[in-house]
C-alpha cells in the first residue's frame, strides 16, 4: 500500500505541478515570418511604408483642393508626386536592411526578380488606386501620371541592381524632385514631362527598362 500511495502522490504533484507551469510559462514564439506563399508578395515592413504613402497622397490631396478653394494656380502636388509615389513600398520589396526573413526567402527557388516583381505589383496594386481617386478628386487624367509612374518604378528596380532599391528609390526621389517637383512649384507651370506630348517617352522608357530587367533577370538575387 505505501508504493501506491507514494505513486498516486506523486502524480498528483506532477499534475499540479504542469497545471502550474502551463499557467506561468510565457507563449511560445510565433516565427511568423517564415518562407510561405505570403512572403514572396509582402515583407514585414510593407504595411507601414503603404500607409505612409497613402498619407503623403492625402497630403497632397488637401494642399491642391486647398489651393483650388482659394483660386491659386499651382500645379497638382499628386500629379508632381505621382511617379514617385511607389518609392517607399519598392524600397522594401528587396532588402536585407528592413526584411527579417530576407535570407531564408532569398534562398528559395522563387527568389530573384520574379519575387520582386511581386512585391512591387503589391505596391502598385495598393498606391495605383489611391493616386487614381486623388487624381480624380483634382481633376487630373491619370493619362498624364501613371505611364510615368510605371516608368520611374522600372526604372527603381533596374537601378535596384546596382546599388540596392533603398538607394536607387531614394536617388531617383531627390532627382525627381529637383528637376521636376522644384521647378513646378516655383515657377507655376507644370513640367513637360508629366504633359501628353511626354508620354511617347516615356513608353519608349518603359519598353527599354523592361527588356533591361528582363536580359538581367538572374541579377536580381543580389538585391542589396
Amino acid at each position: 500500500m505505501g508504493d501506491v500511495d507514494t505513486a498516486a502522490l506523486l502524480a498528483r504533484v506532477r499534475t499540479g505541478l504542469d497545471a502550474s507551469v502551463s499557467a506561468t510559462a510565457p507563449a511560445p514564439v510565433r516565427r511568423r515570418w517564415l518562407p510561405s506563399r505570403s512572403t514572396r508578395w509582402v515583407t514585414p515592413v510593407f504595411v507601414p511604408w503603404l500607409a505612409t504613402t497613402v498619407l503623403v497622397v492625402l497630403v497632397a490631396l488637401g494642399f491642391d483642393l486647398a489651393a483650388a478653394a482659394r483660386g491659386g494656380a499651382l500645379p497638382s502636388l499628386v500629379v508632381l508626386l505621382a511617379p514617385v509615389a511607389p518609392f517607399l513600398g519598392v524600397a522594401t520589396a528587396w532588402t536585407r536592411r528592413v526584411d527579417p526573413a530576407h535570407e531564408m526567402v532569398a534562398a528559395t527557388a522563387r527568389a530573384g526578380l520574379g519575387l520582386v516583381l511581386r512585391r512591387t505589383l503589391v505596391v502598385l496594386v495598393v498606391v495605383i488606386p489611391v493616386l487614381a481617386a486623388a487624381g480624380w478628386l483634382v481633376g487630373a487624367s491619370p493619362a498624364r501620371w501613371l505611364l510615368p509612374c510605371l516608368a520611374f518604378t522600372m526604372c527603381a528596380l533596374a537601378l535596384g541592381e546596382v546599388v540596392g532599391l533603398p538607394r536607387a528609390t531614394a536617388g531617383l526621389a531627390l532627382l525627381w524632385a529637383a528637376v521636376v517637383i522644384g521647378p513646378s512649384i516655383v515657377t507655376a507651370r507644370m513640367s513637360v514631362l508629366l504633359t501628353e506630348a511626354a508620354l511617347p517617352g516615356w513608353a519608349a522608357l518603359t519598353v527599354v527598362v523592361t527588356l533591361v530587367l528582363i536580359a538581367r533577370r538572374n541579377s536580381a538575387a543580389e538585391l542589396r
